[in-house]
């Protein structure tokens, strides 16, 4: 599986005054999509954590396109961008109902060791799971 859609609604407390949504939200939005992403392959991150293995986000970008608004059904389309190695890297495309993009994304994340904080290679039954 190469890629995985998400959708849901934007909540009030998402937005500022003006029924925007804050751009600091679209990363927790990205989050969402990665992890269910994962969830897809039968991966959950609980899991990886349990097995000592966590994923720091350690490169974010993002192009904001328009924006979304209060009560807005957003899409986001989480996409993986190459066979995983010591890193990880996903790209985002996030949309409204009429299929308007809102942001494009790209995040990096690394596979590091829980105890000793040190990059490791991308655990065999991920690699296993994405072929």
């Amino acid at each position: 599986m190469d890629f995985n859609r998400i959708s849901f609604r934007v909540r009030y407390g998402e937005t500022d005054q003006m029924g925007v949504v804050y751009h600091g939200n679209y990363p927790q939005y990205m989050e969402m999509g990665r992890v269910e992403w994962l969830r897809g392959l039968g991966i959950s991150y609980k899991e990886m954590e349990e097995n000592g293995i966590m994923l720091p986000v350690i490169s974010l970008s993002i192009d904001y396109k328009k924006s979304a608004v209060y009560d807005d059904l957003i899409t986001v389309e989480t996409q993986l961008k190459k066979r995983p190695l010591v890193k990880i890297e996903f790209d985002y495309k996030i949309y409204n109902e009429t299929g308007e993009i809102l942001a494009l994304g790209n995040t990096v994340l690394a596979f590091l060791d829980t105890k000793t904080k040190k990059p490791v290679k991308c655990p065999d039954y991920i690699l296993e799971k994405i072929a």
